[in-house]
Formats: C-alpha cells, sequence, structure tokens
C-alpha cells in the first residue's frame, strides 16, 4: 500500500504545480490555487500513512535523534510519509509563492523556473524566491511609500 501511496501523492499534487507553471493567468488557476485546500488530498495520505504509525512517529520527533529518524524513514512506509510531507509542504510553499508573486507582478516567465525548483528542491525554491521577491515591491510597500511622499 505504501508503493500506491507513495506513487498518489505526487499525482494529486501535479495539478496545482501545471496550473501555476503552465497557466499563470488562466483565471481558473487563480481561483483554485487561492484556496489553501488544495494541500489536502497530499495530507489525507500523509494521515493515512502516519497515523497507524502514530505510536512509533512521536517517540522520533518529540525527541529526534539520527538514529531515531533514519530508523523510521527507512522502510518503505517511513519514506512514502516523508515524501507526502515533501509534497504538502512545497505544494503550500509553491502556493504562497504563487500568490505573493501575483500582488508583486513578478512575471510569469520569472516565476516557472522558482516553482519548478521548488518542486524538485523545497527550501532552495523557497530561497530563489525570496531573493527574487525583494526586486518587485508589494502593493502595501508601494502604497505607503506613496502616501508617506504625499503627506
Amino acid at each position: 500500500m505504501s508503493a500506491t501511496l507513495f506513487t498518489l501523492t505526487f499525482a494529486v499534487a501535479a495539478p496545482f504545480w501545471a496550473l501555476m507553471i503552465l497557466l499563470p493567468n488562466w483565471t481558473v488557476t487563480q481561483r483554485i490555487i487561492r484556496s489553501p485546500l488544495i494541500v489536502m488530498p497530499v495530507v489525507v495520505i500523509y494521515a493515512i500513512l502516519v497515523v497507524p504509525a502514530f505510536g512509533e512517529v512521536l517517540p522520533a520527533v518529540v525527541d529526534p535523534t539520527l538514529d531515531g529518524v533514519r530508523e523510521l524513514l527507512g522502510g518503505a512506509d517511513g519514506a512514502a510519509a516523508a515524501w507526502a510531507h515533501m509534497i504538502a509542504f512545497d505544494l503550500f510553499v509553491g502556493r504562497w509563492a504563487w500568490l505573493d508573486s501575483r500582488e508583486r507582478v513578478v512575471p510569469s516567465l520569472v516565476m516557472a523556473p522558482v516553482l519548478l525548483l521548488t518542486i524538485l528542491l523545497g527550501p532552495l525554491g523557497l530561497a530563489a524566491y525570496l531573493v527574487v521577491r525583494t526586486r518587485w515591491a508589494g502593493p502595501s510597500a508601494t502604497s505607503g511609500l506613496d502616501e508617506q511622499r504625499l503627506g
């Protein structure tokens, strides 16, 4: 079952990534990606894997050791759970970056590689977006500056 859930994890997240990367200006994309619930299919998969093993998982995360985490993740169930964990958080971060980039009017061609990096190497994609977003001021930052100039 863990092999099936492992495969299903990215399959349920991929359509949201495709919308953000391939159809960023489609009004349906905006409507879908605005909902934080897009991560729920992956969260459900994670729960299916983790809840039955909660007695093993909780001690390993409350007082983590390298050996304990290695043992927890070393099997098929642990690897599938870790994968679902990563996919859920990467999608949530990608969603945040995409929404923030829309407010800042970051070009879609700039965001596409950032989102791909987020899919593949989550924290590096986040770091890349944090660098990219400094180039485009958010609307509240701009309006605050205008008010200061006028007042």
